[in-house]
């Protein structure tokens, strides 16, 4: 729970209903036979990875997941991964659980050892921006999914813009997967970053209606 809106979604139980839920959204994933295929998931772009992981090993790919949190206790989705991939390999920032590091050590390592066709990565913006510029001298081509700057997902709103190759595209409904040598991950990062004063507030005012809720 970060903002206002997971913070409201954590109150809820089993049993508790969501009103709308809108997807999947975009364009499908390109996902052939192709060779060795490196997955990449950060944080909670663990869990997209998952599905990405399967469709690339029922494909006939030799399928190496990496996967990241800044500690063992956010990590999550292990065996799902080890039964999606051909290899599982698990880092930790503090060094809990795995190698101490981030996915781009653990990948430099794999690159240094394996002949790797593709390079499919999701998690944080400044994540995926590591991990192209890890992947671009050595032109292995790399996918990055765009998922977590979506707002509200039908191309209307703008929040998911992004320029790929000079060109403006819309993550919901241009991609979400777009080539990360060609996305300008510094304005991304930019634009990301607009509303934190009126989400902090939001989330301010949400606690402390909930505050008063309580004491009522």
């Amino acid at each position: 729970e970060i903002g206002k809106t997971t913070m409201q979604l954590g109150t809820l139980k089993a049993g508790d209903e969501i009103k709308d839920v809108i997807g999947p959204l975009g364009i499908p994933s390109h996902v052939e036979k192709i060779g060795t295929v490196v997955c990449i998931g950060g944080g909670l772009g663990i869990a997209p990875l998952y599905p990405i992981s399967r469709a690339f090993k029922e494909a006939g790919n030799r399928v190496i997941s990496i996967i990241g949190a800044r500690s063992e206790n956010l990590l999550f989705w292990e065996n799902e991964l080890k039964s999606s991939s051909d290899e599982l390999l698990v880092c930790t920032n503090d060094g809990s659980k795995g190698t101490k590091g981030l996915v781009t050590d653990v990948l430099k390592e794999v690159m240094a050892k394996e002949k790797i066709e593709l390079v499919f990565a999701i998690g944080p913006s400044i994540m995926m921006k590591v991990v192209a510029e890890a992947t671009r001298p050595a032109g292995v081509k790399t996918i990055v999914s765009l998922n977590p700057v979506m707002m509200d997902g039908t191309g209307m709103c703008g929040a998911c813009r992004v320029s790929v190759d000079g060109t403006t595209k819309f993550a919901c409904v241009d991609g979400p997967d777009f080539d990360a040598h060609l996305v300008d991950f510094d304005l991304l990062m930019a634009r990301q970053k607009m509303f934190l004063s009126e989400e902090k507030k939001s989330a301010e005012l949400y606690l402390e209606k909930c505050k008063a809720c309580s004491e009522n």
